[in-house]
């Protein structure tokens, strides 16, 4: 009864604050400005199953794209036993769904099969990571904290591998005795390969501590990692699917208009031209903080998974200029956890910092050096949108500070007075087709 109550209050304790958590961070997603997205919903449907579910986008590299499905399938699917473990701990139960019989251990079985692709694509992916160190994992945005909790997840879904394995052949052991009321139940190929041998030898007192360490160990880790996503990159395990049913279904290189742009210029056309914004609530032209930017745009921070695929496609990256698209979205997203640290900090309102996104998180080197190909927006497995925010900037740069590259001057000057990016006026265009 106590181990109930105990593994209850855990419960509820864990899912609390997962929820307060998650609430601040669909709070700061919301403060980004409103924006109408194309597409109808069936479209929106399968995108989602094919990008999120499918992992579609993951399949261009094919070793991190195994090992990734691989941790992914086990993750979903071995959630099965965790909720049987939830139940268990509620009702203090052993193997609640052993009344299923010879499907219970196939259940478990495959299970254990789904448990060793997972402890494997982990372990591939912390040597990829800390001995082969893949290029696109030394970046300088992944210094400090990135980088741990990188390994913090990897390390820890090493060690909830491990006890469930161990759990398991000490489950299993304890049955083949008829230990108490470990009755028959399950099928353990992985666990009685690697573990039995070492939990034959171990007296039955023992075993049920260490079956019983193991199972709290692994019901606490996966606590411990629910409350955790919200700090951590790997809230993508979440925000992957709302943010590819949100995507962008325009063609790439589409850019949107701005429509407190056409409100200053339309009327000068259409004097019945209505206008599309408040005219007492006047917006800025561009982003210049995070609040500038639209909850999309501020979904896709929260969504990166700092894969770094957008970064090592980026032709100006590998040119060595300071563009990162996976430092775009990372800055992003710690300003917009500043701001919302802000606003707790001040009764639920925005108290002037007297920093923006721009300028003091992301330089506008980094945002003049970009091409606008669409190389990152194509990689990204979970269609997250650098580029939009880094053209936002750019108008800001531009129609509110007046601040860019001299070598736009005369390009603007040419489209101001001749309707195109080249010298010659409209009338001498088609000259070209006299010469020989």
């Amino acid at each position: 009864m106590i181990s109930s109550i105990l593994f209850c209050i855990l419960l509820v304790a864990s899912v609390g604050l997962f929820t307060y958590n998650a609430r601040k961070i669909r709070r700061n997603i919301l403060l980004g400005r409103d924006v109408t997205l194309t597409g109808d919903s069936s479209e929106r449907w399968k995108t989602m199953i094919r990008v999120a579910l499918g992992q579609s986008k993951m399949v261009t590299r094919p070793v991190s794209a195994i090992m990734h499905i691989l941790v992914y399938v086990g993750f979903v699917l071995i959630n099965i036993e965790v909720f049987e473990m939830l139940i268990d701990g509620i009702f203090n139960t052993h193997r609640a769904f052993s009344f299923l019989g010879g499907f219970y251990d196939f259940l478990i079985g495959f299970f254990e099969l789904l448990a060793l692709g997972v402890f494997i694509g982990v372990v591939v992916f912390w040597f990829r990571r800390n001995v082969v160190k893949v290029t696109r994992f030394t970046n300088p945005e992944l210094k400090g904290f990135p980088a741990r909790d990188a390994n913090i997840i990897l390390v820890t879904e090493i060690i909830l591998m491990t006890c469930l394995f161990l759990m398991n052949a000490a489950d299993q052991e304890l049955q083949r005795r008829a230990y108490d009321h470990y009755t028959q139940a399950g099928a353990f190929p992985v666990s009685s390969l690697v573990f039995g041998g070492l939990v034959s030898g171990i007296n039955s007192e023992t075993l049920v501590v260490i079956e019983r360490v193991c199972w709290w160990v692994h019901i606490i880790g996966i606590f411990a990692f629910l409350n955790y996503l919200p700090l951590s990159k790997h809230l993508h395990i979440v925000l992957a699917f709302p943010n590819t049913y949100y995507s962008n279904l325009m063609p790439k290189g589409k850019l949107n208009t701005l429509e407190s742009v056409t409100d200053v210029v339309a009327p000068n056309f259409d004097p019945s031209y209505q206008s599309k914004t408040d005219p007492n609530n006047p917006q800025r032209f561009g982003v210049k903080d995070v609040t500038d930017l639209t909850w999309k745009n501020l979904l896709d921070a929260y969504t990166c998974t700092e894969c770094g695929r957008c970064t090592s496609s980026c032709p100006q990256n590998a040119t060595g200029k300071k563009l990162s698209p996976r430092k775009i979205m990372m800055d992003t997203r710690d300003r917009l956890t500043e701001v919302g640290k802000n606003i707790d900090a001040n009764g639920g309102t925005f108290k002037d910092d007297g920093k923006s996104l721009l300028g003091d998180y992301i330089t506008t080197e980094e945002i003049w050096a970009c091409n606008t190909c669409n190389a990152c927006v194509q990689e990204c497995p979970v269609n997250i949108n650098p580029l939009e925010i880094i053209v936002e900037m750019r108008r800001f740069l531009v129609m509110e500070q007046s601040s860019n590259p001299q070598e736009l001057n005369g390009m603007f000057s040419n489209m101001e007075n001749n309707g195109a990016p080249w010298q010659f006026s409209p009338a001498d265009r088609a000259n070209w087709v006299n010469e020989n």
